[in-house]
């Protein structure tokens, strides 16, 4: 379990005076406006900063951090993660979870049998959909509803699914 949750990434300076393009990956943009204190994460790098101002431009939030004043200051975070601490993180609902938890999650079906890895996490609108990655170049895609997902263990880093037929036929 990831010890920070991302929340945008930013994609580049903005301006002369420290200010950067966030593109957000939260469910809330607009929950910038809350936050005071963010980590930049870098690859293993990490760097604590206090945001001093937020605005938002499109699908953007421009952020100013409180004493990074130049782009020179601000240009190496340039394609960094803005994360949170996780006791920062909106509180979640019963059978909520937060997409960071469920990448990298080991699934297996209700016999034990081992299926894959979760890829990755597409938002569809009606239901979340998992994208699993199995062995020799296989994926698979499983709907994130009570009829495939069965239990998600955060703890052990394990999804049990229910194989509907045809689920996995390629």
């Amino acid at each position: 379990m990831n010890k920070e949750l991302r929340v945008g990434v930013i994609v580049r300076t903005h301006g002369i005076r420290g200010e950067v393009k966030v593109f957000p990956t939260t469910d809330s943009p607009d929950r910038f406006d809350e936050l005071k204190n963010v980590i930049i994460r870098r690859e293993n790098r990490f760097h604590a900063a206090e945001m001093e101002k937020v605005r938002y431009f499109k699908n953007l939030v421009i952020v100013k951090f409180k004493d990074i004043d130049s782009i020179d200051e601000v240009e190496k975070y340039v394609g960094a993660d803005l994360c949170i601490k996780r006791e920062d993180g909106v509180p979640l609902s019963e059978g909520e979870y937060y997409i960071a938890d469920i990448i990298g999650m080991e699934v297996y079906d209700e016999d034990g049998i081992h299926l894959g890895t979760v890829k990755d996490v597409m938002e569809t609108g009606a239901n979340d959909v998992y994208l699993v990655s199995a062995e020799k170049g296989k994926e698979y895609m499983l709907p994130a509803v009570k009829e495939c997902i069965r239990n998600i263990d955060i703890e052990n880093n394990e999804m049990k699914v229910h194989v509907i037929p045809g689920l996995l036929d390629l």
